[in-house]
């Protein structure tokens, strides 16, 4: 078993399409009135139909009073650390430190480029994330910022604002290098969804982010780990991803906790969104809450 014992969270991923901008908003009214911790928003700003993420997030924070926002995650290729630092200090600001900010390599490397970023993959793409962590957290704590290398050029910037409370950064990964990197310089771990990492290869991915902690001179506990959750919360069996009824969500999310190590939960419905929402944050959210306190009693 494999319980790091951080408190629970749970988040529900907020569509940037401008066509669910409605419904979106209504999706963040009711996460903030009923008690869910994260706002989640995926970062593809290539996509025409998609909003850009942090200008909407920076939208919905002014709109809600509670709830936290999460980039789920901002591509490092299209937004250079220092700059990225800049407005993630700036809305940290404007929220009242409401602000996780998850970030990743950037895995479509022909729309990166169709947007004028670079092309970066293998063992470039995974020094260029790790020096980009660094630069994002000396940033993000202020004072003058300096890295030159093959990858970056901060010829000592000025950061600034120090937003209220600090700046999580937890990083989106998959691969081995990239997990080893989550180890030695993340605050957290972001797994893909459900449906492109199952259950069953988590618990191998979880040793390589502790064993590259530890090596690194870090507690693995301290790093926090989160768990995409694509799926149906009904009476339906085989649907995509999780699907089933609250019982069956509530059951196996307890299993994540508690056997897999996860502590924050984002809810990608399928469809009926605001539905959904409405079900695992009065229903599942509680009775999952309760079961993991129960377990590690």
């Amino acid at each position: 078993m494999t319980d790091y014992g951080h408190d629970l969270s749970f988040g529900v991923s907020l569509d940037p399409g401008v066509h669910r901008l409605s419904e979106s908003l209504r999706m963040a009214a009711v996460a903030d009135e009923n008690g869910i911790d994260y706002l989640a928003v995926q970062d593809h700003p290539y996509q025409p139909g998609h909003l850009e993420t942090l200008t909407w997030i920076t939208h919905v924070a002014a709109v809600t009073r509670r709830v936290s926002l999460l980039t789920d995650v901002a591509d490092l290729q299209l937004r250079p650390p220092a700059m990225l630092a800049k407005a993630a200090a700036s809305l940290g600001v404007l929220s009242g430190g409401r602000l996780v900010l998850g970030v990743g390599g950037g895995g479509f490397a022909d729309a990166i480029t169709s947007m004028g970023g670079g092309r970066r993959t293998g063992a470039q793409m995974v020094a260029y994330t790790e020096e980009s962590l660094h630069i994002l957290r000396a940033a993000l704590a202020g004072g003058v910022v300096r890295l030159r290398s093959e990858h970056h050029d901060v010829e000592g910037y000025q950061a600034g604002p120090v937003p209220p409370s600090p700046v999580p950064l937890w990083l989106g990964s998959m691969k081995p290098k990239m997990l080893g990197v989550t180890g030695r310089a993340a605050d957290g771990w972001i797994s893909p969804m459900n449906i492109y990492v199952a259950p069953d290869e988590v618990p191998g991915k979880q040793k390589l982010i502790d064993e590259a902690a530890r090596a690194a001179g870090r507690d693995p506990a301290a790093i926090r780990r989160a768990y995409n959750v694509l799926g149906t919360i009904g009476d339906v069996r085989g649907g995509h991803g999780l699907a089933g009824d609250v019982r069956l969500w509530t059951d196996t999310l307890t299993r994540w906790a508690l056997e897999l190590g996860f502590d924050t939960f984002i809810f990608w419905p399928v469809s009926d969104h605001l539905a959904q929402l409405e079900v695992f944050a009065a229903e599942v959210v509680p009775a999952v809450r309760e079961q993991v306190a129960r377990g590690r009693r």
